[in-house]
């Protein structure tokens, strides 16, 4: 292993390299406009859509503009905005604040996101769609259920708290290249650990393992890690190992098409749980139902693409 170590790491970064360049012509310019709609203050009219939204959801029509925040920019711009407009709202039940939770861990940054799909072959539209459709369906789900049985209908105890960020546009552009070279190192250590699982040969028994449900969702065992490694760390990143292996041949285009679409659905699974949690939402909902609407979606999306190219599609 030690003789191969150094060989690895290179190629490795090699290739985060050139992968992270790929991303990067992408996101730049989506980082700049999504600040420019910010600084004009434009992204509230992006919310008034949602309005019908929010309400069939038992939500605040107001709380459409954390969402189009959320579904514009990132995450946490989302939640900087969602505390700002808690002194003008009523109190929020868990239920609401559960609801609103679910709905934007599904749909958020979906400019960046859904180029990066688009980047590994997947239809920007398509994962869009899917996404904001499955993110308006959990929202449906939570508000209903709760609304029914009574649950979590307490006060949301929200003890998250964030600085607004800076609007110098020198810090702001520091801060994203700092972002950028994050993004980098992290893409050379997701790469870096699916090498060595593969090495080892974790891989092949993760794939074996998993090979059932991995069936259901249209994947081959191939691309367990893969899926995993998004799952836990993000879609951007293991769409770096996504976008290397789509480019070799080593994943179809339905494994990629499956994949992608999961990790859309459900993504960063720890680290935007967490978050959630900070601002009252519940876990049954963030995590449990989350996972279950993006492996429920995943497998009747397959089973419709079986059906219509037939047999020959089981093993594509």
């Amino acid at each position: 292993m030690m003789k191969v170590l150094p060989s690895m790491l290179r190629e490795v970064f090699l290739d985060a390299v050139h992968v992270s360049l790929d991303f990067f012509k992408v996101l730049i310019p989506i980082i700049i406009g999504m600040k420019i709609l910010a600084e004009l203050d434009w992204i509230r009219y992006l919310a008034l859509p949602l309005e019908p939204v929010m309400r069939l959801s038992g939500l605040p029509a107001d709380l459409g503009i954390a969402w189009a925040t959320g579904i514009m920019v990132n995450f946490y711009s989302a939640l900087i905005v969602f505390v700002g407009l808690l002194p003008n709202l009523p109190p929020l039940t868990t239920a609401q604040v559960t609801t609103l939770a679910v709905m934007m861990l599904i749909a958020h940054s979906l400019p960046a996101e859904g180029r990066i799909a688009a980047q590994c072959g997947v239809s920007f539209l398509g994962q869009t769609l899917i996404r904001l459709g499955v993110a308006v369906l959990g929202g449906i789900i939570v508000h209903a259920a709760c609304l029914s049985f009574g649950w979590l209908d307490t006060p949301a105890r929200i003890v998250f708290s964030a600085t607004p960020p800076d609007t110098n546009l020198l810090w702001w552009a520091l801060g994203e290249v700092r972002n950028l070279a994050s993004i980098f190192c992290i893409i050379f250590a997701v790469m870096l650990l699916q090498r060595l699982l593969r090495h080892f040969r974790v891989a092949d028994l993760v794939g074996r393992a998993l090979a059932p449900g991995l069936h259901l969702l249209g994947m081959r065992p191939v691309a367990a890690t893969t899926m995993i490694l998004g799952v836990v760390t993000g879609i951007l990143y293991a769409s770096g190992i996504i976008l290397k292996e789509a480019r070799s041949g080593e994943l179809s285009r339905h494994d990629v098409f499956s994949a992608m679409t999961f990790m859309g659905l459900a993504h960063a699974i720890i680290e935007d749980t967490c978050l959630m949690l900070l601002i009252g939402a519940h876990l049954g909902g963030i995590f449990f139902l989350r996972l279950a609407l993006a492996f429920a979606v995943c497998a009747l999306i397959n089973v419709m693409y079986i059906r219509i190219k037939g047999k020959d599609a089981e093993t594509a």
